[in-house]
């Protein structure tokens, strides 16, 4: 089977922390990376990067080739109710997925199995499957409802990796907070990165 991740982008506040999770995984050499956009996620990435997402599916494919350099169908954006798309079925989903940013409402939904729209049915498989589900959920404060779904999910063998940066690498400048972020989320895809070094070593160390 090629080496395949999933990638959904909600409508939570963190539209850098997608496009450089994005950009790190096509130089990771996945074979396959299917994008999963919501509609909100569209509107987030206008406002917070001004940039305009196209509505069509291959379209934006093309879009997200272009702008990283991708190999040729290499990224495939999925349509919201494409539910043939492989990512819709445990004999051909990724086993690996993430969530970035992960709205709350997406939390919710997948922590009932609500499968309304490609993403939570997405996540639904990738659970059902025992894969390597990773929300990275943007809000604050979180309500006890929100404490509640992270919490079970957990139980379900998801990890809740918050984008909550931290500063002992004394970042310079914001890129520098969105690499911190994004490279926790690498080390935990067993993805080789340099966006940061690890607690102890310089990073040029090993």
């Amino acid at each position: 089977m090629k080496k395949s991740i999933t990638l959904a982008i909600t409508g939570a506040s963190g539209a850098p922390y997608a496009l450089r999770l994005l950009e790190q995984l096509v130089a990771a050499d996945y074979q396959e990376i299917f994008v999963l956009i919501s509609s909100a996620a569209k509107v987030v990435f206008a406002t917070e990067e001004n940039v305009k997402i196209p509505a069509q599916p291959d379209a934006a494919s093309e879009f997200f080739t272009n702008r990283f350099n991708a190999k040729p169908g290499q990224i495939r954006v999925c349509g919201k109710e494409e539910w043939f798309a492989p990512v819709a079925s445990g004999s051909a989903a990724p086993k690996q997925m993430v969530v970035c940013p992960c709205s709350t409402g997406t939390l919710s939904a997948i922590s009932i199995g609500a499968c309304d729209n490609l993403i939570e049915r997405s996540a639904d498989v990738v659970l059902k499957e025992r894969g390597q589900l990773i929300l990275v959920p943007r809000e604050m404060p979180l309500s006890t409802i929100h404490l509640e779904n992270m919490l079970k999910l957990s139980k379900m063998g998801a990890t809740i990796m918050p984008a909550a940066p931290g500063f002992y690498h004394q970042p310079q400048q914001i890129s520098d907070l969105v690499d911190f972020v994004v490279a926790r989320i690498l080390d935990h895809l067993g993805v080789d990165q340099s966006l940061m070094a690890r607690w102890g070593y310089q990073p040029d160390s090993k």
